[in-house]
């Protein structure tokens, strides 16, 4: 590995500002090429016209867009839920649930991620009893047997984030201190209460679907296999709401969205965009800035809220960009890059940066947006 190991440069030629993503020479657009995400080093170049100008593109490095809300066929196990994308190091699925799981489901291949876009209800555990809510984060160890039970009419929708022959953590917050972005002591786990102990005299035969080496594997129990009465140690599930998060700003300097990472794997890490103030310097950027991410493949998931960077875009669609190409903030929301006409953003989103590329599932290419695109062709 070479990370951390850089040929050592540093350099400037021609009109450049001195302070990344703010105080750019008049009429030019910031774009930064950077090793390993927004960790390594960086160059900043400064283009009289949009990076993203193109006229045409072709090619397996185009970027693409679904609609998740068009997959509507319903499943009891998450294990029949469409793949989005996957590499190696993680699966994306997107589940659907229309009425309570008639079994339970635990995955042998790693640990999991639900982000719960919509929906509210029961979420049954080896350890307990959780309640889960719309824009809950609910991370289940590998291993973890569990039941989801539906309060609504239209059940859930959920993200589901892999992390394959690994685990998930929590990211280092280095100088703002451990209590940044969430304090620990805000994650909830389960609970043994009456509801989970009443549970437990449904008699019958109940089904566990066992995911291991991608292949499912059925457990049939005459009982119900969450029977026990009680626990203990440092393993758990957990769940934090996205309205908890307490994202970091500054008002002189558009952070990089790695500021935002709540969630670490060992080749990937899920961030969270949450609501935020815009920069109040006058010559700070305020939008994202141009990129190219080489090193990382960026997935976003669009929760709930007004897209400001994007053009067109909904709750329930999912962006890839593949890494190797130039993308950043489509031509409306670039009229704004300086100033802003409300104070605060407004969105909720989720984000997934993979260090390995990304391949696409088969069942996706039915949900594209084929013009995604040209979504950053200029429009009078």
């Amino acid at each position: 590995m070479t990370k951390g190991k850089w040929i050592p440069v540093k350099g400037a030629e021609g009109k450049h500002s001195k302070q990344a993503h703010a105080d750019m020479p008049g009429g030019t657009y910031e774009r930064e090429m950077s090793k390993e995400g927004f960790f390594g080093p960086a160059a900043f170049f400064h283009h009289r016209k949009p990076p993203t100008g193109w006229t045409n593109f072709e090619g397996p490095l185009r970027p693409r867009a679904f609609d998740l809300t068009k997959f509507d066929g319903f499943t009891h196990s998450p294990w029949e839920a469409p793949v989005i994308l996957s590499n190696k190091a993680t699966e994306v699925r997107m589940w659907h649930l229309t009425a309570p799981m008639n079994g339970y489901a635990r995955n042998g291949d790693g640990d999991t991620l639900l982000f719960i876009h919509e929906g509210h209800g029961h979420l049954w555990t080896d350890w307990g009893h959780l309640q889960v809510e719309e824009g809950d984060y609910v991370y289940l160890p590998r291993g973890a047997m569990f039941n989801l039970d539906k309060h609504t009419s239209d059940g859930f929708r959920i993200l589901t984030i892999e992390a394959t022959n690994t685990h998930f953590t929590l990211p280092d917050r280095g100088l703002l201190g451990p209590h940044a972005l969430f304090d620990p002591a805000m994650l909830q786990a389960p609970v043994i209460d009456d509801a989970f102990l009443e549970r437990q005299k449904d008699g019958g035969e109940w089904k566990v679907w066992v995911k291991k080496r991608g292949q499912v594997s059925t457990v049939t129990y005459p009982y119900n296999p969450h029977d026990a009465v009680g626990w203990h140690g440092d393993l758990a599930p957990v769940k934090i709401n996205v309205r908890d998060l307490r994202p970091v700003a500054s008002h002189r300097y558009h952070l990089p969205p790695s500021v935002h990472t709540t969630f670490l794997s060992d080749r990937f890490v899920v961030c969270t965009f949450c609501p935020r103030p815009f920069e109040t310097d006058p010559g700070a950027l305020k939008v994202p800035f141009f990129h190219n991410n080489d090193d990382f493949d960026e997935v976003l998931f669009y929760h709930a809220g007004d897209f400001f960077s994007r053009d067109n875009i909904k709750a329930g669609m999912m962006t890839f960009h593949p890494s190797g190409f130039t993308h950043g903030p489509h031509p409306k929301a670039l009229k704004k890059m300086l100033v802003q006409d409300k104070p605060m953003t407004d969105e909720y989103a989720v984000m997934i940066d993979t260090r390995d590329p990304l391949d696409v599932g088969e069942r996706a290419d039915a949900v594209e947006n084929k013009a995604y695109v040209d979504s950053w062709k200029t429009r009078d």
